[in-house]
């Protein structure tokens, strides 16, 4: 299938995958900035939640470390916000074979690093067979990568990647930053040095300085001139600079960007929307593609492992509730995948409160109310225990309405070396976190036996659905695939979905052209300051 093919198929998404902007008046957007003149020069001041950890693109995978990453690397494709479809960017063009095994991508000429080297065939080659050296360390793209057999490059400006099975998740995967380009003197370095800021990349800012818990200094490249395809203007970025500042405390930040110390706020909490609306300044929201919030069972434990306890649970959170104490920029969950999600399709059916269903199942299974309302079986108690790290309010209500079936949910947060050293031992009954990715495989590398098996189950048929899914091209039965797949999970209890998350900038009125890209990260180059 040729590679502007694969593009129409791609654009035949019919999902609604809209931009939220302009909610507030004056509300920096893209389509508001080709109204106005853009500025050239200027250091745009941002301030971030939380410390990046590591800058390689390659090797992170939270979002305050990738808006970075996404500054400094450009990938082979790209992908529309709006529709999912796959466009040109380092790559002019590709195909893909019919059984989604081979990719051939044909590269832009001229295209150099900062440091002077080409982007060409064997650059790309280097990167990827670099990705899979770095292995967990490169948690998403060695992901993305998995099941490569052999990378060729017939030319300097050809590389085709040929995998063992069918992969069509792979295109999507190239448009990714965890799949970005680096230098091959980057690749040379220390993984470590990587993740300091040791990077050359083509992107159009490269790394100035990063002091941990502080700041990153982003700076313009003057020779950059091979923007994506859904860039606005050619030619090299209107900011001279990007200065990220760290700032955990949200009042903080609020009071910095409504004083003008700081030009956008990347982190803003439900609590202080309402002063942004007061002040008019301009907010831009998109919930996050992939996997929404959401608890994941551990079905190797005593409890978690009985599937009427999973169904139980899902039956006792009223979503609707919920929605009183989120952002009135996200929404409950109505999936296990959020709506920016290509393929995505409603399940909020499945996922209906029902506190009398709840209780039945429970009661049918010999789970009998103690004298504390807590429900006990064989001497055993009803208690699940979940330690997380992001700030999620919303589980203290979730609590409260467990309680009323008599689940006892026990919180404890923590900070996200804790949880992930406890995720490493098995020794967990749930997890609570989502994942971003503009892709629905993301199913498929969660939940499938033989990927990343969160539930630590034995194989099911919802384990074909997915395998098939990653192998079918056409467009309604791949969403068919998934659509039947998300039920399954849904009703075997594996996944207890929650909230979609979205993500909230605030910006000062002076702030132009920011924007979220396909992942809901954002997108600095085409953004400007002016009056």
């Amino acid at each position: 299938m040729l590679g502007d093919e694969i593009v129409r198929y791609l654009g035949k998404l019919t999902v609604v995958m809209g931009l939220v902007v302009g909610v507030i008046p004056g509300s920096a957007c893209l389509a508001d900035s080709v109204q106005l003149t853009p500025k050239d020069g200027g250091v745009l001041r941002v301030a971030q939640s939380s410390d990046p950890l590591c800058l390689d693109p390659q090797q992170a995978g939270n979002n305050d470390s990738l808006n970075i990453g996404r500054q400094i690397t450009d990938s082979l494709t790209d992908q529309r916000p709006d529709t999912g479809e796959i466009v040109p960017w380092l790559a002019s063009r590709w195909t893909v074979s019919q059984d989604s095994r081979v990719f051939t991508f044909y590269l832009r000429p001229g295209v150099t690093f900062s440091d002077g080297t080409p982007v060409d065939a064997a650059a790309v080659k280097t990167n990827f067979e670099g990705i899979l050296k770095l292995g967990a360390r490169a948690s998403l793209g060695s992901g993305y990568l998995a099941g490569l057999k052999e990378i060729q490059t017939p030319d300097r400006d050809t590389v085709v990647l040929t995998f063992s099975k069918p992969n069509v998740q792979f295109l999507q995967a190239s448009s990714t930053m965890s799949l970005g380009l680096l230098s091959p003197g980057t690749l040379a370095r220390d993984a470590g040095a990587r993740c300091q800021g040791q990077l050359v990349g083509s992107g159009p800012f490269t790394v100035t300085s990063f002091v941990h818990n502080q700041r990153v200094v982003l700076t313009r490249r003057e020779d950059y001139a091979w923007p994506s395809s859904l860039a606005g203007h050619q030619g090299k970025a209107y900011l001279s600079g990007i200065d990220y500042r760290i700032v955990p405390e949200s009042g903080v930040r609020t009071g910095s960007l409504l004083s003008g110390q700081i030009d956008v706020d990347t982190g803003v909490l439900a609590q202080d929307e309402r002063l942004f609306t007061a002040q008019a300044l301009p907010v831009i929201a998109r919930p996050n593609p992939g996997l929404v919030f959401s608890l994941f069972p551990n079905e190797t434990d005593p409890v978690l492992g009985h599937k009427e306890v999973r169904l139980a649970l899902n039956k006792a959170v009223n979503r609707q509730e919920i929605k009183n104490v989120i952002s009135h920029y996200q929404s409950s969950a109505s999936s296990a995948l959020a709506g920016t999600t290509p393929f995505y399709t409603d399940h909020a059916s499945e996922l209906g409160f029902d506190l009398a269903g709840s209780k039945k199942i429970l009661d049918d299974a010999g789970w009998r109310p103690g004298s504390d309302g807590i429900r006990e079986r064989d001497g055993q108690r009803l208690v699940i225990h979940l330690s997380y790290w992001q700030s999620a309010p919303y589980l203290e209500l979730l609590q409260e309405q467990l309680r009323a079936v008599g689940i006892d949910l026990v919180l404890n947060q923590t900070t996200i070396s804790q949880t992930s050293a406890l995720q490493n031992t098995g020794k967990y009954q749930v997890q609570f976190y989502n994942l971003t990715r503009s892709d629905p495989d993301i199913l498929r590398a969660v939940f499938a036996v033989d990927a990343h098996n969160v539930n630590n189950r034995k194989a099911e048929p919802v384990d074909a659905l997915l395998d098939a899914s990653s192998a079918e091209l056409d467009v309604e039965r791949r969403r068919n695939l998934i659509s039947q797949a998300v039920t399954l999970l849904i009703e075997e209890g594996h996944i207890i979905p929650l909230v979609e998350v979205t993500t909230v900038v605030a910006t000062a009125k002076t702030v132009h052209g920011l924007h979220h890209e396909a992942s809901s990260r954002l997108q600095f180059f085409d953004t400007w300051i002016g009056r």
